[in-house]
C-alpha cells in the first residue's frame, strides 16, 4: 500500500510541493519550520544579504550542525576501548582458571 501524500512546504518565501510518507509529515513540516526560523534570523541579522546568500548561509549552518552531531555520536572510540578491556578481562580469567 502506497501511503504517500502530497504537501506544500513553504520555505524561504517559496512553496515546494513534495510527496512524502504520511508517517513523516510531522517531522517534514517541523524541518521546514526550522529552515524558515533560521532563514529569517539570518535575514534579520544581515538585511543586506541577497535572498540566495541567506539560503546558502542557512544551508551551511544546518550542514555544520549535522556534522557536529555526527562527531558527538561517534561511539567508535568507546567501542574500541570496550573491546580492549574485554580482551584484558578474558586473558586474565583464562590465566586464573
Amino acid at each position: 500500500m502506497n501511503d504517500k501524500i502530497k504537501i506544500n512546504l513553504h520555505m524561504a518565501g517559496t512553496t515546494y510541493p513534495v510527496f512524502i510518507e504520511r508517517k513523516d509529515e510531522e517531522i517534514v513540516r517541523e524541518a521546514a519550520k526550522q529552515v524558515n526560523i533560521r532563514f529569517n534570523q539570518n535575514r534579520q541579522a544581515n538585511p543586506e544579504l541577497s535572498h540566495e546568500k541567506a539560503i546558502a548561509i542557512t544551508a551551511f549552518e544546518f550542514a555544520l550542525q549535522v556534522l557536529d552531531q555526527k562527531d558527538r555520536n561517534d561511539t567508535e572510540p568507546y567501542t574500541n576501548k570496550i573491546k580492549e578491556l574485554t580482551e584484558v578481562l578474558d586473558n586474565h580469567f583464562k590465566e586464573t582458571t
